[in-house]
């Protein structure tokens, strides 16, 4: 047996265990190709399914808790914090507070398998207000069924390969070669599709200095100032529930859903708290799609106008009519 799988048998569980807790704490390392290794070996009786399972639902938990209490404690900086560490970066808080906003506590029995939510949904969880052993239930029912799919997998491609003996051989063999291509290959995707979603958005950002000057200049000139949309969702209300100037609170779904309501005689200016103004983008290529042409995100999003210290005002709950209006504090 080549050293390399020899040395990872030895110590497969210890290496099984560090590898997915690592990638829980957020660290950007692709646990797929380990698992399904994990799955292959135990097909050749190297390791035993159960307790490799066993490991790696520990580890999800360890983790896992971690993440729930500084959500728990420190709210949605660690959210953000998570987001920004993350390889996955399109799929921000807007998605995984949607999941919770929808499902609530089930979201955690699928997240693992959905990229950027996976390390997002603990702490998100915690910020809720989720109880701890309603989170441990959960996250640990989440955690077995994720883990269960890969190495099963992993261990149904064994059972097949042992059929061929001469393809077993060769596999067992180069299996160090092959999961180190497979690492790779996960890592350059994700890296990949970072960069191209981060392009896409640097072409349509608009600084917060450049959204200032052109109220301003409506101001001055009587003219009509630009259309601004607040995308946050309702969670990051709590720590600021404060608006641009004259900004409309909409979700991202229902902006999409009411784009006729939108003008397109002027600038539509979009804005949240995701790192890089991932939802912004996102709403703002759609809308592109929708024939919405003078719509762009907010660089910095409400954090970056409030910290350059540009004025906020109180929101107004809508009136009867529907209408919604924010009124200078």
């Amino acid at each position: 047996m080549p050293i390399a799988i020899e040395f990872f048998v030895q110590y497969a569980y210890v290496i099984l265990f560090t590898w997915v807790l690592l990638e829980q704490l957020g660290i950007p390392i692709p646990t797929t190709p380990a698992l399904l290794t994990v799955g292959t070996l135990s097909a050749a009786h190297k390791l035993h399914a159960s307790i490799s399972l066993a490991a790696v639902v520990i580890a999800c938990l360890l983790a896992d808790s971690v993440w729930w209490w500084l959500g728990r404690r420190f709210g949605g900086r660690v959210v953000k914090l998570v987001c920004r560490l993350s390889l996955e970066a399109s799929a921000c808080v807007k998605k995984t507070e949607g999941y919770f906003g929808r499902r609530g506590g089930v979201t955690l029995l699928f997240a693992k398998f959905v990229p950027g939510l996976n390390t997002l949904a603990p702490p998100v969880a915690g910020q809720t207000g989720m109880s701890y052993p309603k989170f441990l239930t959960m996250d640990g029912l989440g955690a077995l069924i994720w883990g269960s799919a890969y190495i099963f997998a992993g261990r149904f491609f064994g059972d097949i390969a042992k059929r061929n003996a001469t393809f077993f051989h060769w596999m067992g063999r180069f299996a160090g070669v092959l999961f180190v291509l497979l690492v790779i290959g996960f890592l350059v995707q994700k890296v990949w599709r970072q960069r191209k979603f981060l392009l896409s958005v640097r072409e349509l950002r608009l600084d917060a200095s450049e959204l200032k000057k052109m109220i301003d200049t409506a101001s001055e000139d009587g003219t009509v100032a630009p259309f601004i949309v607040d995308l946050r969702h309702p969670l990051d209300y709590l720590p600021d529930p404060r608006v641009l100037p004259g900004a409309v609170r909409i979700q991202p779904a229902e902006l999409e859903k009411q784009h006729s309501q939108i003008p397109r005689d002027r600038d539509v200016v979009l804005y949240c708290t995701c790192p890089s103004e991932e939802t912004s983008a996102k709403v703002a290529l759609r809308l592109h799609k929708l024939g919405i042409y003078r719509v762009r995100p907010l660089k910095g999003g409400f954090d970056g106008w409030k910290q350059a210290g540009y004025p906020l005002e109180e929101y107004v709950e809508p009136a009867p009519t529907g209408s919604k209006l924010a009124v200078s504090a």
